[in-house]
């Protein structure tokens, strides 16, 4: 963009009305145009470019807000758009602030994240997003697993209900919606 004082040999004319430039009156030349500074204008808002400077795009000056609000990439959790920094995650762009665990909205703080359905998660909620916490400790289970009355457990944490001995070697009975080993089911069902 240049600002300068045209000479008389300066006869062009300004686009929006067409005034002659010239007479020792400021201009503005920008885009391969020149233009009085009042009518160098956004082409969206019609706001001028005094402070901020302006972009430009198919040969049309545009705001800051206005040229990233049209052409600039959107956040994945607000859908406004991104001007600033930026995380890249899950093939989008997020604000630093947007980019949380979808259950309990806290910040992953550079940590890991966990995809499910398109959306981050934090670990805990991933798994119980998956169904996959361990119905005893409610901590996420990542490696073997026990599947039993509907439920997940982790080996260690699926015990007999009355003696607490692991019960993942062997068979177990069910009363009341609780596990118990053989000895232990006969003794309180007697």
């Amino acid at each position: 963009m240049v600002v300068g004082r045209p000479g008389s040999e300066i006869f062009r004319h300004s686009e929006p009305g067409q005034q002659p430039l010239g007479g020792g009156k400021r201009c503005i030349t920008a885009i391969g145009k020149t233009f009085h500074p009042e009518h160098f204008t956004c082409s969206d808002c019609g706001c001028t470019f005094e402070h901020e400077g302006f972009h430009e795009k198919d040969g049309l000056p545009y705001c800051r807000n206005d040229f990233f609000k049209k052409f600039g990439p959107k956040c994945h959790g607000c859908d406004k758009p991104i001007t600033n920094k930026f995380i890249t995650a899950l093939s989008t762009h997020w604000h630093p602030e947007c980019f949380i665990c979808q259950k309990c909205h806290r910040n992953f703080d550079g940590g890991p994240f966990f995809e499910h359905e398109g959306s981050p998660f934090c670990e805990q909620h991933f798994h119980q997003e998956r169904g996959s916490l361990c119905q005893t400790c409610q901590k996420p289970i990542s490696g073997r697993c026990i599947f039993a009355m509907g439920s997940k457990y982790h080996p260690e944490h699926f015990c007999c209900s009355y003696c607490n001995k692991q019960l993942c070697r062997g068979t177990f009975k069910e009363a009341n919606k609780k596990p118990f080993c053989h000895q232990c089911y006969d003794k309180i069902n007697q």
